[in-house]
């Protein structure tokens, strides 16, 4: 499997790019591709789908788009050619929190998402996807104490970045729990 291209963008299309390297042009189909510059030199991060009657090559900027694609891909009844605008009209934190708050209408904003498939697609992914994009420190010892309380890991997870960390351990507690029985 190709991990990556790293190469120059010859063309900017509206489902994709054209990337070159090493006199060789591979289309790839992005979710923006205008976030890439002509001209550029960029890196890729590929997915290669190999199906009977086709070959195509999909590309995201960031590993942690990929990553969400890949996952979404494996929802039953969706596919790439749906996948694409989801990235494409959301970003990876939005989709993730959207996800886990089981937020139906967010996910049905993007087309061919009925209310069918965004429930599909809570019910295999809530819980099971980590952005690696939200750079908020996390104190592990407020997750453990809230995870023996009972506490579910996506509400710790959406909690804990609303704590000030500078408090002591007991005020984040508190602070975490009043958050929680909201």
């Amino acid at each position: 499997m190709l991990d990556f291209i790293n190469g120059i963008v010859s063309d900017i299309e509206s489902d994709g790019i054209v990337i070159e390297t090493s006199g060789i042009g591979f289309k790839v189909f992005t979710p923006n591709p205008y976030v890439f510059k002509e001209g550029e030199t960029s890196k890729v991060y590929l997915y290669n789908q190999i199906r009977e009657d086709e070959y195509s090559l999909y590309g995201f900027k960031t590993k942690e788009e990929r990553s969400l694609f890949l996952k979404l891909i494996n929802v039953k009844g969706l596919g790439p050619k749906i996948a694409m605008p989801i990235l494409a009209g959301g970003n990876v934190v939005g989709i993730i929190d959207a996800i886990d708050r089981e937020n139906i209408l967010y996910l049905q904003k993007f087309p061919k998402v009925g209310e069918k498939l965004a429930r599909q697609i809570i019910l295999d992914l809530k819980g099971k996807l980590v952005s690696k994009e939200e750079n908020t420190p996390i104190n592990n010892e407020l997750v453990e104490v809230l995870e023996s309380l009972g506490y579910k890991k996506p509400d710790i997870n959406r909690v804990v970045k609303e704590v000030d960390s500078s408090l002591s351990i007991e005020m984040q507690i508190k602070e975490a729990l009043k958050l929680l029985v909201r």
